[in-house]
């Protein structure tokens, strides 16, 4: 059971069979204030179901059972949002190109000075919780969008796009006195004030209207 108060604190995953390497980067992140999980091998995260809280992953390349890039293929494939950080002792730079283009933050090579990985698990943290706000965003918008009626759907997206409300009056045989009424109604379901907030939601879900 996840504990309520932790579910949004970011949590840095540590997965690396290198025990050593494991406990001394622990030690660091642990150091600045960060919660840390570790793990052995890429199947034992897996297995932990350990992706609702935001962070990102701390992932070595090469390691038995399961590579870190295999690991990575899964992630995706699972729709798993953390950001990951590959470091590696043997890396080179098609293997570096490759991660990236799968989506890693960034590609380290070991040894790895302490304050360049500590910034880069800073960005990388950062970067999973701006994505995450965005989607309860889009989330709760689209929640929002199901309040409307239709006319207020209708006035809306013509709003949206642009026009007037002279415009819609026109459109759709109302008076602008009632175009008024149905965009100010709208506008507090939505809990948006302008044009251009709906505008941009509209943009980000994908929705018509």
């Amino acid at each position: 059971m996840h504990d309520p108060a932790k579910i949004d604190k970011p949590l840095i995953r540590v997965i690396d069979d290198d025990n050593a390497m494991r406990n001394s980067w622990a030690f660091l992140i642990e150091g600045e204030g960060w919660d840390v999980k570790t793990y052995a091998d890429a199947i034992t995260f897996l297995s932990s179901n350990d992706y609702i809280r935001p962070g990102c992953l701390l992932l070595d390349v090469r390691m038995p059972h399961m590579s870190g890039l295999e690991l990575q293929l899964k992630l995706r494939e699972a729709g798993c949002d953390l950001p990951i950080i590959f470091i590696s002792g043997h890396g080179d730079i098609d293997m570096a190109v490759n991660t990236l283009k799968a989506g890693a933050i960034d590609f380290l090579q070991k040894p790895v000075d302490d304050q360049r990985l500590l910034k880069t698990i800073e960005n990388a943290v950062s970067h999973n919780l701006a994505q995450r706000r965005g989607k309860r965003e889009v989330t709760d918008f689209r929640n929002r969008l199901e309040s409307l009626t239709q006319r207020e759907r209708e006035v809306i997206r013509m709003v949206a796009q642009g026009y007037s409300n002279k415009e819609v009056a026109r459109e759709y045989g109302i008076s602008e006195k009632t175009v008024q009424v149905h965009r100010g109604s709208a506008y507090r379901k939505l809990d948006l004030h302008n044009a251009a907030e709906i505008a941009r939601l509209l943009m980000l879900t994908g929705d018509p209207l």
